[in-house]
């Protein structure tokens, strides 16, 4: 059993500067109530969060700036700098130097993960395309991450008050897919979304919904046998082990009429079947969380939104509930006193 004397530390990873995760990193940070809970450390600049904090009229946001890790005060909202240089800020513009940073923060974050100094990490958006290349291939956090820590396999997990989504498959083209739904693929997600609503979310016996492939299910083979011959048989062996699994259900009629509200978590075959739904109702409060990995791992559910970087005009409230969820998380997963 694990008892520290200091609050857990929670590491974010600022993404893009010239995107909105430095303006929504610290509008969630003012909650007065997540600086009694954990110790915050952002990677990025402190640049970066001096000058976001005048343009946004945020003169009472304060930070220590610190060398690294073991120099955090448990106070305090510290800042490492990733980059030996001071950036460029750009709000709205697509930069290399902007995805130099984004990496160098995600990079020294897990640095910092694997010698067991930080807690969580919370990664706020970043831009692929400033990023990726030849040299450093990235299609995103989750696929990054469970390469870092060599996990076998991880789960997108997209959790809210209202549902909890994972995805059999992730970033791939659409053309891809249905050759990735395999049921070996299907029993790998239901196994890592079986653990997580157990430990992560403390659910003793988790219900799950697994939706379809095609429309309305297959239709009983009329419009595709994918239900029939892959997806019905892993369902089957799941409740023979006694689990509460059930579909496959035709996804259009089963968000249609609220049905994941019945369910612990809903199982999505693919990225949009998923994310959709999720999105629309949960745009402002929902979390990316990444199940199956040694590590906790939050994110909030949009993007770098560049056109309305720098104006003051972005929601904090899914950074600030993917700051929650990793806390509770962490809390759920050990015993802490948080007495200073």
């Amino acid at each position: 059993m694990n008892i520290r004397k200091n609050k857990p530390v929670i590491g974010i990873s600022i993404g893009d500067i010239n995107g909105i995760g430095a303006e929504v990193t610290m509008k969630a940070l003012q909650d007065s109530r997540l600086q009694k809970m954990i110790t915050p450390v952002i990677y990025g600049h402190g640049k970066a969060i001096t000058y976001y904090r005048k343009i946004l009229d945020m003169n009472d946001f304060n930070f220590m700036q610190v060398k690294g890790i073991e120099d955090i005060h448990h106070r305090k909202t510290n800042v490492i700098n990733v980059v030996q240089e001071s950036p460029e800020v750009s709000p709205g513009v697509e930069t290399s130097e902007a995805g130099k940073m984004a990496l160098a923060a995600l990079d020294q974050a897990i640095v910092d993960l694997k010698s067991e100094q930080l807690d969580a990490l919370v990664t706020a958006p970043l831009n692929k395309n400033n990023i990726n290349s030849e040299e450093t291939p990235f299609i995103g956090h989750t696929e990054y991450l469970t390469d870092a820590f060599e996990a076998v396999k991880s789960l997108m997990f997209m959790v809210s008050e209202d549902m909890r989504i994972g995805l059999v498959t992730g970033h791939m083209p659409l053309k891809e897919v249905v050759a990735a739904i395999t049921s070996a693929a299907i029993k790998e997600k239901l196994k890592i979304m079986l653990k997580s609503l157990k430990e992560d979310f403390g659910i003793p016996k988790p219900k799950i919904a697994v939706l379809g492939v095609n429309p309305h299910a297959g239709e009983d083979g009329l419009l595709g046998m994918d239900e029939q011959e892959i997806i019905q048989p892993v369902i089957k062996e799941f409740k023979d082990k006694g689990n509460l699994v059930f579909g496959p259900y035709p996804a259009d009629g089963f968000f249609g009429m609220m049905h994941q509200k019945k369910f612990d978590g809903v199982l999505a075959m693919y990225h949009d079947q998923g994310l959709v739904p999720f999105k629309t109702v949960s745009f402002d409060s929902g979390v990316n969380f990444t199940a199956g990995l040694p590590i906790i791992r939050t994110s909030p559910d949009h993007g770098t939104a560049y056109n309305i970087a720098g104006k003051n005009a972005a929601d904090a409230g899914s950074m600030r509930a993917a700051i929650f969820l990793a806390h509770d998380i962490i809390k759920r997963n050990d015993d802490w006193d948080t007495e200073e």
